[in-house]
């Protein structure tokens, strides 16, 4: 059983609305779901669709075919009527539409009228729709009541949007009789969170025990620092919002020198002006997580799509040379837990670790199993209580592995001295050239260390198969796809993703790819980053890319598509 709805509209009508109440609906009635928005950067007008697919089995991806429209107005009748499938219907308001539609797939409603005589006037015309598409497919009344009510927190907005969602559904179950050949009733399964990767980010920060953020607004990530301020009190953590991200940066480097767990989060054009902060971290060895949401560039781009046009830049932003952890999540479930391992090696290693993620992965919703608690540790790297120097404390003190004890100040008797020039063993600045090469030898040891810790590229797919697709970060679900459906039809087809790119896990890679007959890299940008990244570090020369970069995300059916006019070219 599966269904993909669309619902589109211009910003203002509640098209959000509508696809966040369809997810959480479906979510509750035991399905997979997998939600995306597409909106424009404007309050209001504007073209704005939110997709729902709900499906029996784990889904990853949004399906370009539409089984139901939702047209909150005619602008979206004509923009997306030849994606709905030949089975499927449009549902539009037949008193406000000045065109006329006879094919059998659309089915007016006197949506504006419905809502008038439920009590929400003109108001509610997008609450009436969202009931009408579950009483096409004949779904439980009660549980979307029942979401309606928890969405609206009860009392009589709450009531007048449940009056809403009966009338609308009561007129479809009498009036669409043979448009829409499919039932779609409760699956008895385990109850699953619905999450966005923005949230499963902050979630993964509290559970990591973060204390500080300090943030400036910047889509996609301003959802991040929303979630935690509205958590703070109750988890005990301080969010800031300071004037730019230069200082949010600089608030962050000095919470952790102070002992706190600390991050921020920006998209590319932020992440630009924090680069020199960047470098503070890495000269005083200053433990920081940093959330880079990638939107359309350069400069301000497309700043409500989606790209993965920044992973040569984090890999290598800020002058000089110094180690730091590149982290990029595949899912929303990874968004979670690499988001507590970046913590964790940021404390290790106490270098940057940059949480590379985008605005598809960032603003889509999807369910997941609740995460295990049990399963999360904390490392703090070795502090200097656990290492006791007899010979006084020495901040950055030259060891085997690269990693000096930290002291946070007052919190001991050691005196914790570092500064951001060239310095010695105990914090002083020195332009001593032997003292330079050490520490600087010493900074670059933590490399191997951090490379031991960045986990292989995942394997999906058949053994020995003669194509492998290549991709990172929020394409996982897409590809995984992609590649069900090759199978299907006879192609030898597997899956190499990245979710943890930097340091490179060049080995494991040359290992995997070197006996690949053809190597196609999927990525949402121009110039294939990935592939260039692969073939600097293992020798090895993909086949081809598949390149997007219109700040769409990938489907599945596009992929498919890609690799065909590749292997016929």
């Amino acid at each position: 059983m599966s269904l993909n709805i669309m619902v589109g509209g211009e910003a203002g009508q509640g098209v959000q609305s509508v696809g966040f109440l369809l997810a959480r609906a479906f979510a509750r009635g035991g399905y997979h779901v997998f939600a995306d928005q597409d909106y424009e950067s404007r309050v209001r007008g504007g073209h704005n669709f939110y997709r729902v697919r709900a499906e029996a089995n784990e889904v990853g991806a949004i399906r370009e075919t539409v089984d139901i429209l939702i047209a909150l107005n005619e602008e979206s009748i004509r923009l997306h009527e030849d994606e709905v499938a030949a089975d499927g219907v449009i549902i539009f308001d037949a008193g406000a539409s000045k065109s006329v539609h006879e094919e059998e797939r659309f089915f007016p409603l006197p949506l504006e009228k419905l809502s008038e005589e439920s009590g929400g006037g003109k108001l509610m015309v997008n609450t009436v729709a969202l009931g009408a598409s579950l009483g096409v497919i004949g779904y439980d009344p009660g549980i979307i009541e029942t979401v309606v009510h928890t969405h609206f927190g009860g009392g009589e907005v709450a009531g007048e949007n449940a009056r809403a969602v009966r009338a609308g559904y009561k007129y479809a179950q009498e009036n669409s009789a043979g448009r829409l050949n499919r039932r779609l009733a409760p699956l008895e399964s385990e109850r699953r969170m619905l999450l966005n990767g923005n949230e499963a980010i902050a979630l993964g920060a509290i559970a990591a025990g973060c204390t500080f953020m300090a943030a400036y607004p910047m889509t996609p990530a301003s959802s991040i620092m929303e979630y935690l301020a509205g958590k703070a009190d109750e988890c005990g953590m301080v969010v800031v919002q300071p004037e730019d991200e230069i200082s949010a940066i600089h608030m962050v480097i000095g919470a952790a020198f102070a002992g706190a767990r600390a991050m921020t989060a920006t998209s590319g054009g932020g992440f630009c002006l924090m680069v020199e902060g960047l470098g503070l971290a890495g000269m005083t060895e200053t433990p920081i997580v940093v959330v880079e949401g990638q939107r359309a560039g350069p400069a301000i781009g497309l700043p409500t799509r989606t790209e993965q046009s920044d992973l040569g830049f984090v890999i290598h932003a800020a002058h000089g040379e110094f180690p730091r952890a590149v982290l990029a999540p595949a899912s929303i479930e990874d968004a979670f837990w690499l988001t507590v391992k970046a913590f964790n090696l940021a404390e290790a290693f106490q270098v940057p670790v940059i949480l590379l993620t985008d605005q598809h992965l960032a603003s889509s919703y999807g369910t997941v199993r609740a995460f295990d608690l049990s399963k999360v540790t904390i490392d703090r790297g070795l502090l200097h209580a656990d290492s006791p120097e007899s010979n006084g404390y020495r901040r950055h003190r030259f060891t085997l592995s690269g990693v000096s004890a930290r002291a946070f100040p007052l919190q001991s008797r050691a005196l914790v001295i570092t500064d951001s020039d060239e310095h010695d063993e105990e914090g002083h600045l020195t332009e001593d050239a032997d003292t330079r090469t050490a520490m600087m030898l010493k900074r670059l040891r933590k490399i191997e260390g951090l490379r031991d810790r960045i986990g292989p590229p995942r394997i999906y797919g058949s053994d020995g198969a003669q194509t492998t697709l290549v991709g990172w970060g929020s394409t996982y679900g897409a590809l995984k796809e992609a590649v069900d459906i090759l199978q299907k039809e006879g192609e030898g087809v597997n899956l190499l993703h990245f979710s943890q790119l930097w340091p490179f896990p060049a080995d494991a890679v040359f290992d995997l790819l070197r006996d690949s007959k053809r190597i196609f890299v999927v990525e949402n940008n121009a110039t294939g980053q990935l592939a260039q990244l692969i073939r600097m570090e293992t020798g090895i020369q993909a086949t081809g890319s598949i390149l997007k970069f219109d700040g769409r995300p990938m489907t599945a059916a596009w992929i498919v598509e890609g690799l065909k006019e590749k292997s016929s070219g």
